[in-house]
């Protein structure tokens, strides 16, 4: 059975909200998609964010009950980048950079979200879509002095995966579009530009998969409670109740969707 998405309101409302659903069931796309499709094959599981040519910021709300996307906010108002992404952003499900460990390749801790991916088979995606994905390579990006890996990644169902399966596989136009983009976004907004380590280089699929399984096995303790949950919400639908205290029932599961449409419609009264 697919995933498939309940959106509440529209984009460019701060009530803009897009649930997640199997079987007919509310999920967490932060804790109830599996990150692996096959490990062995580096092929992973992509949650689109932001699609390909858009500019709404848009996020897993890693805070709020069943982690929906939204669009995210900067001092009160709803934040649009300054440029088009030049290709499909968003996430690896069940995976998190810790706050409090320091990453022995950029001596900084982590940003406190999942992990990045940016998808370049240059299909446009839909928010919320989840696609598989095989990974490619890594920058390693300092993101206000926060480490803030940006895992590359082509999709399964492009032409272009059976030719891209090694980062240097990636044509050098496209790798530069990608790092000026990764670099420059912020500058229009008066920032500067974003800083990287290993000399600004894209590192190779074995190293990105290390880091893919290393923010794995920091999620896993996050979602066990063996880690400070920082804020962040657990709740999940779907995870073994033994290991993980915060499964909820579908009922608990589905009140939480309804409450948002009924808020949603309460405001517009």
């Amino acid at each position: 059975m697919a995933y498939y998405t309940k959106a509440v309101d529209a984009l460019g409302s701060a009530n803009y909200r897009v649930f997640f659903m199997k079987a007919g069931q509310p999920i967490s796309p932060f804790h109830d998609i599996p990150l692996w499709v096959d490990q062995s094959k580096r092929v992973a599981n992509f949650v689109c964010e932001i699609p390909q040519g858009t500019q709404p910021k848009l996020e897993i709300a890693t805070d709020e009950p069943l982690n929906p996307i939204k669009q995210d906010t900067k001092k009160g108002k709803l934040r649009n980048v300054a440029l088009p992404y030049p290709f499909n952003y968003g996430a690896f499900p069940q995976t998190w950079e810790d706050p409090t460990h320091k990453d022995d390749a950029t001596n900084e801790f982590g940003d406190n979200d999942p992990i990045d991916v940016c998808e370049l088979s240059g299909i446009p995606r839909k928010t919320g879509e989840v696609v598989p994905v095989k990974i490619l390579g890594t920058y390693a990006m300092i993101d206000e002095g926060e480490t803030d890996w940006k895992i590359l990644a082509i999709a399964l169902d492009s032409p272009l995966a059976e030719q891209w399966n090694a980062h240097t596989d990636i044509p050098k136009e496209k790798k530069d579009e990608v790092f000026a983009f990764l670099r420059d976004y912020k500058i229009p907004d008066g920032k500067p530009a974003n800083v990287f380590a290993f000399n600004d280089e894209l590192q190779n699929a074995e190293f990105a998969v290390s880091k893919v399984t290393e923010t794995a096995a920091q999620w896993k303790k996050l979602i066990t409670g063996a880690s400070d949950k920082k804020q962040l919400n657990i709740e999940n639908t779907t995870l073994d109740s033994n290991e993980s205290p915060g499964v909820i029932a579908a009922d608990t599961a589905e009140k939480i969707v309804v409450d948002a449409f009924t808020s949603y419609v309460n405001a517009k009264v």
